[in-house]
Order: C-alpha cells, then sequence, then structure tokens
C-alpha cells in the first residue's frame, strides 16, 4: 500500500477523477465539502453531511428529477416510526416501479472528527466507540492500533487475540440481527424471532466479558479484556448452542418458498456495477467482489489463523442474506477453533495487566501519518490519523464503509417495485450515524 499526500489553498481546484473512476464521487464531494477544493468536472457536486454553514440549507437539496407525464415522486422521512434514525429518501416512480432514488443523509451531524482533536489521543477510544454505536469493536480496534502504532508501544499475542475475539463476536451479532430484521420485514415470523433470540445470546455473552454487550470497554490502547479460563469456556459454551439453532434457523429460511419469492432477484447490483461504484464489505462480497481487510492485510492474528474469505455472485437481497449466514458460520467455527485451540492457555489476567499498562501514556511521534484499516461488520473502518511537530494530533479522519455503500442501495433499487425497498434497504443495512459522523 502507498499514500501519497498533498497540500493545496482553500479554494483551489483540480481535476475531478470521478468522470473516470465512479467510486470516487463520494470522496471527491466530501473533500469539497470540507476543504472547499473544488473537483472540477464532476457531474453532480453537492453536500454528504451539510457542515458548517451549509447546515442551514439543506432544504436547497439539489435533488435529481425524472421528467414524464406519469412520473411521480414519493419521499419518505426523513422523521420515521420506531428508533429508525433520520434520512430522507426521495423515490422517482412510474407507477410502481422505482426509476431513481436519492438519499439525502445529514440531519445528525455530530462533527465527531472535530470533536476527536479536542481532547488527549489516548482518552479517546470511548468517542471511537460512539462514532457507529453497533461497530464500536471495529472502530476502538482501528483506533487503538493506530495509537500503539504512533507511539512505538505494542500489545501482546493474547491482547491482539482478545481484540478478534472481540471484532468477530461483534459480526456475528450485527448479520444475525441483520437476518432477524429482513425475516420480519418478509413475516417469517420465525425467523425474526429465532435470530432475535440467538443475537442476545452473542451480545450477552459480550457483556459478561467487557460489562457492556456492545463491546464497549473491550479495548483500550495497550490492552483489552482479559478472557481467563471460564470466560473462554463461557463462550465456547454460547457459540457451541448458537450454532446447532442457527444451522436449524437458516434452513427453514433458505428452503421457504414464501422467502425466496420475496428476496430472490430483488435489488440485485452487478459485479461490474459494485465495482465501479466503489462498494465495500459484505455487499461487494455478495456481489461478487472479493475484498475483505482480514484477508488482504490480515495482520499477526488473521495471518496466523486465516480466515476463508467467501463471495457470492448474484448481487441480490438473496446474495445478501447467503453471505451473512455464511460469514457468521465461519466466524464461529474460527472463534470456536481458537478458543479451544489452545491459543489462549498459559496467559494469566495478572501478567496481560502488566504487559499492557503505563505509568504514563507515551508521546506519539512527531510529523507522522497513520492509517488504521479494520474489517467491521459492513466493510473497512478506515482511520487516519496525522501528528504535529509536538506529537499532538493535527487531523484525524473517520470513514465508515456506509460512506461508500449508501449510493449503491440506491443503484439496487432501480427497476424495483416501491415495496421491495424496505428489503433493499435493510439487506444492506446500512448505518445513518455513520455515514453522517
Amino acid at each position: 500500500m502507498e499514500v501519497l499526500r498533498g497540500t493545496a489553498q482553500g479554494g483551489a481546484r483540480y481535476p475531478s477523477l470521478t468522470c473516470a473512476h465512479p467510486a470516487a464521487q463520494m470522496y471527491e464531494r466530501e473533500l469539497w465539502e470540507q476543504t472547499g477544493l473544488l473537483p472540477e468536472g464532476h457531474p453532480w457536486l453537492k453536500p454528504v453531511r451539510f457542515e458548517g454553514t451549509r447546515q442551514q440549507h439543506m432544504a436547497d437539496y439539489p435533488f435529481f428529477q425524472v421528467r414524464g407525464h406519469s412520473v411521480h415522486e414519493v419521499g419518505v422521512g426523513p422523521i420515521h416510526a420506531g428508533v429508525i434514525e433520520p434520512g430522507h429518501f426521495r423515490f422517482m416512480c412510474l407507477g410502481e416501479t422505482v426509476y431513481h432514488l436519492e438519499v439525502q443523509l445529514g440531519y445528525q451531524h455530530r462533527g465527531v472528527e472535530a470533536l476527536l482533536l479536542q481532547r488527549p489521543a489516548w482518552t479517546l477510544a470511548p468517542l471511537l466507540e460512539s462514532v457507529c454505536g453497533d461497530s464500536a469493536v471495529a472502530y476502538a480496534w482501528g483506533h487503538c492500533a493506530a495509537i500503539e502504532a504512533l507511539s512505538g508501544c505494542s500489545v501482546g499475542r493474547s491482547a491482539e487475540l482478545s481484540r478478534a475475539v472481540a471484532l468477530e463476536l461483534e459480526r456475528v451479532a450485527i448479520h444475525v440481527a441483520t437476518l432477524g430484521g429482513l425475516a420480519t420485514d418478509i413475516a417469517f415470523l420465525q425467523g425474526g424471532s429465532t435470530y432475535g433470540r440467538l443475537r442476545t445470546a452473542i451480545i450477552n455473552a459480550t457483556q459478561r466479558v467487557c460489562g457492556n454487550r456492545f463491546g464497549r470497554g473491550w479495548i483500550r490502547p495497550g490492552r483489552s479484556s482479559v478472557l481467563s479460563d471460564a470466560l473462554r469456556q463461557d463462550l465456547v459454551q454460547t457459540l457451541r448452542a448458537f450454532a446447532v439453532d442457527f444451522a436449524e434457523i437458516n434452513e427453514r429460511m433458505r428452503t421457504a418458498h414464501s422467502v425466496t419469492a420475496r428476496l430472490r432477484g430483488v435489488g440485485t447490483v452487478s459485479t461490474q456495477a459494485a465495482r465501479d461504484l466503489g462498494l465495500l464489505g459484505v455487499v461487494a462480497r455478495a456481489s461478487g467482489v472479493a475484498l475483505d481487510v482480514r484477508t488482504e492485510l490480515p495482520g499477526p492474528v488473521y495471518g496466523a489463523a486465516p480466515l476463508p474469505l467467501v463471495t457470492e455472485p448474484q448481487g441480490d437481497c438473496w446474495a445478501r442474506v447467503l453471505l451473512r449466514m455464511r460469514e457468521v458460520e465461519q466466524s464461529v467455527a474460527w472463534l470456536l477453533q481458537l478458543l479451544e485451540g489452545g491459543a489462549l492457555d498459559g496467559v494469566s489476567p495478572q501478567s496481560v495487566r502488566e504487559a499492557s499498562s503505563f505509568a504514563a501514556p507515551p508521546e506519539l511521534q512527531p510529523e507522522a501519518l497513520c492509517v488504521s484499516l479494520t474489517e467491521g461488520t459492513r466493510g473497512p473502518v478506515v482511520q487516519v490519523l496525522e501528528t504535529g511537530a509536538g506529537g499532538e494530533l493535527r487531523h484525524y479522519k473517520v470513514q465508515d464503509p456506509s460512506l461508500a455503500n449508501w449510493y449503491g442501495l440506491a443503484l439496487a433499487v432501480r427497476d424495483n417495485a416501491i415495496s421491495d425497498f424496505p428489503l433493499c434497504n435493510k439487506s444492506f443495512d446500512l448505518s445513518y450515524c455513520g455515514n453522517d459522523l
């Protein structure tokens, strides 16, 4: 991997890459919104999060319009029922068929990146865990790995293994929650209730390790929660019981005609479209694009105990369901192999604490740039840290995979019935707050 850096004055211009490389469109829009750098020739330059003075102009959003005597628009949101986060979806339809979907986010912009520069670097983990609440482990691990690299510190093998266990438990829990949501959306109530119960078993096991069901507090700079013999045995029992029931409900889901009739051929994104748009994570893999940080940049844990990369070729809602099932099965098998294979034997809680505690936080390397990638449930969580002359954080950039994948959802809905949108939306299962930061 090669990282290039450049400098420019605010308001400067550069030739847009989007026409030649469509995957760049969202990143150029974000760069323009945050810095004022203008990508000349960008086909559709408009705000991503409505930062700064643009926050008061969300009503001026330049929606794409489809013209025609029988074309009508359907607006949904930004306020939704229940606890769904705010976002506006505008459908351009001919009859019941969607010809174009526009997704407008930015309603809960929190200014996370600015907040990250207002506190000492070694105290930021709780804030990173709240960037995208259901990906707390992925964000915390990526942040801590970056801080440790910049300070020249390293954690022991047992701490790295503990972090990998937390990350895969998070992946299992969120994938199962998505499967449950899809089952509920199509009124397959047996799946909805069973997946919900199975997710609860996983997040409760996570709570018994670190005190929080979403994994908050499991990972901190220089240390991780200790997996004692009792906790390892507890996780093994939980995962073994989970695997039996998960396999049974998956089989019922896969063979139910009412399920396959609603999901097959719906919301298709071709392999070429996924590549052109730069889709990431589970959405890309369900369209046949073999991308996974755990395989490409495995690090010490996944390098020593590889996790096979799985893909599905169809790119529809059904493919995204099957891929989540397969990834959960792989993660559970991998966790059991790790927990039962002796990788954590001989590690006492006391030895881990002594190896991972600091009398005072080490200083970060000055004038340095660090790029951290962690394969979260939705895809790669990217964090870029830059330090100043005194080792202070000068810049902190966070990127959730949802940023690239929202446009994939808009493409997936095209030529589908508007009633299929909830299925497409849930099969992508993107994060509003991860996009809005």
